[in-house]
């Protein structure tokens, strides 16, 4: 499909989607939002896409909701319509890349605030830049976290850091947020591009379904009791050992070789 604010290009295994917004420092209106979780649906039924990378044109990831235009009143509707309206549609967006199927990485370029550290929580992976910095910054507007802020940034970083975050305002350095556990890698600006790649190399030589079915456990413990968790992967398992990939997977170690997953 045709996109408009977003740029999309599959290299190799990888597909990059770009937030193409630079002027607005890639500010999240709607469409964008919904561009971005289309994009990653589509790639769920492309079998040579193996993960997807989430990155910002320009000097900014992403600055966070387009409050121009949610605060723009000239449509007759009060601000709480508009936030009644805007807040759930960013919210199914999120959660659809959130639940895909494939691995996202988020390529951090620079700024990354508010709706965009939002963004940055549904993804699995996350590779920065060291100049990039990170933060909540609803606080400095008088707004709260509404793209799921509040309940994802505690459960990645702990409840002090992501009460620091939210109450203040304030933005951290992307080493600070690798500290906290968020970020997974830290390169220079310059090998930005390069590491995402290379990661997604690596996925690649995994098997796809072993994959997914990790996301998948991974999240449901989040709100599992540890027996729950720990029947889910019992089950899960059992699921996965029907695949070809498994026997695949088994016959390389016996072998000494390198495993040929097909499982798509």
């Amino acid at each position: 499909m045709d996109y408009e604010y977003i740029l999309v290009e599959q290299r190799g295994p990888a597909l990059w989607v770009t937030l193409n917004r630079p002027a607005a420092l890639n500010s999240l209106s709607l469409a964008l939002a919904e561009e971005l979780a289309a994009a990653i649906e589509a790639a769920e039924a492309d079998a040579t896409v193996r993960a997807c990378i989430l990155t910002g044109a320009g000097r900014a990831f992403c600055a966070g909701a387009d409050l121009l235009a949610i605060g723009d009143g000239t449509g007759g509707q009060t601000l709480a319509e508009r936030l009644n309206l805007f807040l759930p549609r960013l919210g199914q967006a999120f959660n659809r890349i959130e639940t895909s199927r494939l691995p996202i990485i988020a390529a951090v370029n620079g700024l990354t605030l508010a709706g965009g550290l939002e963004l940055v929580l549904c993804c699995d992976l996350v590779i920065a830049a060291h100049p990039a910095r990170f933060g909540d910054a609803h606080a400095n507007y008088g707004l709260l976290p509404g793209g799921g802020g509040s309940v994802r940034l505690p459960r990645k970083i702990g409840e002090a850091r992501a009460k620091h975050l939210m109450m203040t305002g304030g933005t951290i350095s992307a080493a600070e947020m690798k500290e906290a556990g968020l970020v997974t890698q830290l390169v220079a600006p310059e090998d930005l591009i390069a590491a995402a790649q290379a990661l997604v190399e690596s996925l690649a030589e995994k098997s796809r379904p072993g994959l997914a079915y990790m996301k998948q456990l991974v999240r449901a413990a989040q709100d599992s009791s540890l027996e729950v968790g720990l029947r889910q992967e019992l089950e899960t398992m059992a699921a996965y050992a029907l695949s070809n990939d498994i026997v695949e997977g088994l016959a390389a170690f016996r072998e000494k070789r390198k495993p040929d997953f097909s499982d798509r």
